[in-house]
């Protein structure tokens, strides 16, 4: 028979067999062009049982490359990284898996996120655990584009011009230990009441007049989903409140808040909220910022102030304003702009509203912002300012430094964290680039996403606020595994409408509403189409669905459980397709109706089912370690005394995330 014909009727290639046929006892040349009939029929039969073997021989060859990969990890691989880095960025240059960064980093009490940053400290205090030589780059870290940008600006302006402005304070602390209650307190205003689930849904900018001075204060959401937006309201802020509930102690979302203030390198304040609450303990409270932080309060002889309040009754907030205005004094020099500069800021929040538009709400950082102002963004035109309020809704003709305003009059969205500014007048750009730009970016990131090889839960979220719309998007993301992804193929603001119906109809998503509506008419199209909507108010709660969406497309997985180890001593009986053998548990147990392996020295003969098992010439379930049994194996009748059987069983397990 010719060698090719033979490789066709066991579905390998010729190579593949010429390479193979050594390893199971037929060397017929590595040149061979025909084998002998007698050679090649015996082949064929005993096919299914030399793929086992190899298979067998693969796997051994697999734990072998394994251990020498081990065997050579005890020596320390060398890393160099730059001052700060992404998780993600670190796990890939140490060609580790994130999970496992992610869990040594939760070993040392720093809980992130594998998109946040962790300086060269931390990189260097858990490569000691993951075996890794950890160095820093000489060359400097390349910094946000945005924030070097606004440094720049102020370092170019005449110090001449420059006057204090009004310092901007973020809020932040873990979820429901009460800082939308401070700023209640600070603006004499009710916003818990309106908020979904008592937790703030989106970032809020409000300024107050204390001691004759201006305070620009960032209500931060709380909960982790909006790791993302508390990121940006670090980075604009000049001083930080790190808020923590004296009945409650440092949480996940404290750890997390004063991790991105660490980063951000912004002066802060701890606030030790709820001491009017029976259970309030002061004391407890500062022992765990210092134990889990490092955080030394002040009259425990740290530089730390830790001010007790409580947001529900006012106590101790004045105090806690004194001791903010003593940590602006203290570093009043960075605290300035040029009033009568082209105006710069940082968008806060932006949303589509049914009678104005598009809304942004912005931080004016440098210069002031008028009423009939183009603004740009990366050079590009994204309107003019129509209407100019400030936070409590009043018309403004112009806002100077540090002042939140909400501008209506764009015609581009703006995303949170964009840096604006004011058109000079030389700038004119067509506003199409940016709609084609965008465009051919999703439509990239959709094919990348369609490149992968898992299996996917497709949605679309369209939401009041595009804030809300990236949080989502970013908590989405973490729920992504090897074999399970959660992908966005649109997000949008406003009402679900037809096309977002049809459009998950062809990508086969599910729609989410977040704060909005979805009118009669799109509802019944869904429903005649088969689209699922779902709408929601607090973000966790949409989270938990997809998560559960997620759970349901990972399908069941074979796992295969090694029970035990037998050593043939004694052959009874042999048939076709059976053997009656005697055996000795060396380790493990061995049970009724677990699978075999035969093996004879390394070599993999055969694998069946143990069909009976007798101990002491009595049927049983189980024999355990040290006692002999007798056996009917079903299979090919092949072993010999001497022989060894790996006794396994396979389960089926429904994957988890």
């Amino acid at each position: 028979m010719n060698v090719t014909a033979l490789a066709r009727k066991i579905r390998i290639t010729t190579t593949e067999l010429l390479d193979i046929l050594p390893q199971l006892g037929f060397d017929i040349g590595k040149r061979a062009i025909k084998v002998d009939d007698r050679t090649a029929q015996k082949i064929i039969a005993e096919w299914p049982r030399f793929k086992k073997k190899l298979a067998y021989i693969k796997v051994q060859e697999e734990k072998k490359k394994e251990e020498e990969e081990q065997r050579l990890s005890e020596g320390k691989r060398e890393v160099t990284i730059p001052a700060t880095i992404t998780v993600k960025e670190f796990a890939a240059l140490a060609e580790l898996n994130v999970s496992k960064v992610l869990s040594e980093l939760m070993k040392n009490g720093i809980f992130v996120s594998m998109n946040e940053k962790i300086d060269a400290d931390t990189a260097m205090i858990i490569g000691e655990e993951l075996y890794l030589d950890v160095k820093v780059s000489e060359t400097n870290e390349k910094k946000d584009v945005s924030e070097t940008k606004i440094k720049d600006i102020l370092a170019n302006e005449k110090k001449s011009d420059l006057i204090q402005r009004a310092p901007v304070i973020v809020v932040m602390g873990h979820v429901d230990h009460g800082k939308t209650k401070l700023l209640d307190a600070i603006r004499k205003t009710d916003v818990v009441a309106g908020e979904s689930g008592g937790i703030t849904q989106h970032i809020g900018a409000y300024q107050i007049d204390h001691n004759n001075n201006k305070i620009t204060f960032i209500d931060t959401p709380g909960h982790e989903v909006f790791t993302a937006m508390r990121s940006r309201g670090a980075k604009i802020a000049d001083v930080a409140i790190l808020v923590v509930a004296a009945d409650d102690g440092v949480k996940p979302q404290t750890v997390e808040a004063y991790r991105i203030i660490e980063q951000s390198k912004v002066p802060f304040v701890v606030a030790i909220n709820k001491i009017d609450k029976p259970d309030a303990d002061i004391d407890r409270t500062k022992s765990e910022l210092s134990n889990k932080l490092k955080i030394i309060p002040e009259d425990w002889g740290g530089k730390i102030i830790c001010q007790p309040i409580s947001a529900l009754k006012g106590d101790g907030v004045d105090e806690l304003l004194d001791s903010i205005l003593l940590l602006v004094e203290m570093d009043q020099e960075k605290i300035v702009a040029n009033p009568n500069a082209s105006a710069m800021g940082t968008i806060i929040e932006s949303h589509i509203d049914r009678g104005e538009g598009s809304v942004a709400t912005i931080l004016i950082q440098n210069g002031t912002l008028r009423a009939g102002d183009v603004v740009l963004l990366n050079e590009q035109p994204l309107g003019r300012v129509r209407v100019m309020k400030d936070y409590k809704g009043e018309l403004l003709v112009e806002a100077g430094p540090s002042m939140p305003v909400l501008i209506t009059g764009l015609k581009i969205m703006p995303a949170i964290g964009d840096i604006i500014e004011v058109s000079s007048g030389d700038k004119k750009v067509r506003l199409n680039k940016i709609r084609k730009n965008t465009q051919s970016n999703k439509t990239q990131q959709i094919a990348e996403a369609d490149s992968d090889d898992v299996s996917k839960v497709n949605v679309i979220i369209k939401s009041d606020v595009l804030g809300s719309a990236e949080a989502i998007e970013e908590s989405l993301e973490k729920l992504n595994t090897k074999d399970v992804k959660a992908r966005v193929v649109k997000k949008g603001l406003g009402a679900i409408t037809e096309s977002d119906v049809e459009q998950a109809l062809a990508s086969g998503a599910v729609v989410i509403g977040f704060h909005v509506t979805t009118p009669q008419s799109v509802q019944l199209l869904a429903r005649d189409k088969g689209v699922e909507i779902k709408h929601y108010d607090v973000v966790y709660e949409l989270v938990d669905y997809i998560k559960e969406k997620m759970k349901a497309v990972l399908g069941i997985e074979i796992s295969r459980v090694d029970l035990g180890t037998l050593n043939v001593i004694a052959m009874f009986k042999t048939e076709q397709k059976s053997q009656i053998i005697g055996c000795k548990v060396e380790e493990g147990i061995v049970e009724i109706n677990a699978k075999v392996e035969v093996l004879r020295g390394e070599e993999f003969i055969t694998d069946g089912k143990i069909e009976m098992l007798q101990a002491g010439k009595q049927d049983v379930k189980q024999v355990e370690t040290g006692q002999e049994c007798g056996i009917q194996f079903k299979g090919q009748p092949l072993i010999k005394i001497g022989d060894t059987l790996k006794v396994y069983k396979e389960e089926e397990i429904r994957k988890t995330m």
